[in-house]
């Protein structure tokens, strides 16, 4: 077919591309965005982190308000988060290759699908560095809680009786109030504890009665002083259990607002993706260029 073009027009002939043999999702301007995205999101918590920590003072005064803290580090990582899934995002709009095939909502929508995969390869990605940095975690407490198992069961006379749920019930069929090797009576008295802390942390009266006896037969104190100090023991031991369940709690309640937060930051994050996806294409297609910033030389 031949056209006629005016005078002083030139015609420039294309050749349609098929489609039916490639895909419309430009990879490599996904790996380019997910890259940029978690370098930024890397640079920034580092950066973060070491503000957070020059404001940390161990040697004076009663530390920073550890609720500040809290609100301080989530407000940070969530802009971080966001910021850098919209970079990363923005970037793959902008590299995506368009196909003229297709309206400009259509081409938006596209735009936005690829900065949807940014968001979703670098979450995986943080997923997997994360998960590797819980796994050595991990590894330390077990090395931690194995070494504090080793010391508890040196608290009775051998590691066999500290381990023996019957250590207790036999004990109490061999009980004299007459004076006992030291460590014997440090031994018995700790699996008394212990039996306690099975239940709800009470030491029955037989219990502290028995202790209290022993206690004056191998220190020669008198017999109400023996039982203050035992009752001051029970009450001590009773605090710290106490004072681990509250942590407990406290670590629990902080785990379920962090998983909630983190949610809702990966979800806001979805949307900044996207978003900025399509203003990347969108700047693509109208040749928009940044002078202030990006600049030739």
């Amino acid at each position: 077919m031949t056209i006629d073009a005016p005078a002083g027009v030139a015609i420039v002939e294309s050749t349609t591309t098929d489609r039916d043999n490639s895909s419309y999702v430009d990879w490599p301007a996904i790996i380019a965005g997910i890259v940029l995205a978690s370098a930024i999101s890397l640079v920034l918590i580092s950066f973060g982190s070491a503000v957070g920590l020059n404001f940390l003072d161990f040697g004076y005064g009663d530390g920073p308000n550890p609720i500040f803290v809290g609100i301080a580090a989530a407000t940070w990582f969530l802009w971080v988060q966001i910021s850098s899934f919209m970079a990363g995002g923005y970037l793959t709009g902008r590299l995506r290759r368009r196909y003229f095939d297709a309206n400009e909502d259509e081409s938006d929508l596209r735009d936005g699908a690829h900065g949807l995969l940014v968001w979703a390869g670098a979450a995986i990605l943080g997923t997997v560095i994360a998960v590797g940095g819980i796994g050595a975690a991990a590894n330390a407490v077990g090395s931690a809680a194995a070494t504090a198992t080793t010391a508890a069961s040196n608290v009775a006379e051998g590691t066999a009786d500290a381990v023996d749920p019957n250590a207790y019930f036999i004990d109490t069929m061999f009980r004299s109030t007459q004076p006992v090797d030291a460590e014997a009576a440090r031994g018995e008295a700790g699996r008394i504890f212990a039996q306690a802390a099975l239940g709800d942390g009470t030491v029955a009266d037989a219990d502290r009665t028995y202790l209290a006896n022993v206690v004056a037969a191998n220190t020669g104190i008198a017999p109400d002083e023996a039982q203050a100090r035992v009752d001051a023991a029970i009450t001590s031991v009773e605090q710290a259990r106490q004072d681990a369940l509250e942590a407990a709690r406290i670590a629990r309640n902080t785990a379920i607002i962090g998983a909630f937060l983190l949610a809702a930051s990966l979800l806001v994050s979805a949307i900044g993706a996207f978003w900025a996806a399509q203003k990347g294409g969108n700047h693509r297609d109208e040749n928009t260029v940044f002078a202030g910033v990006f600049r030739r030389f």
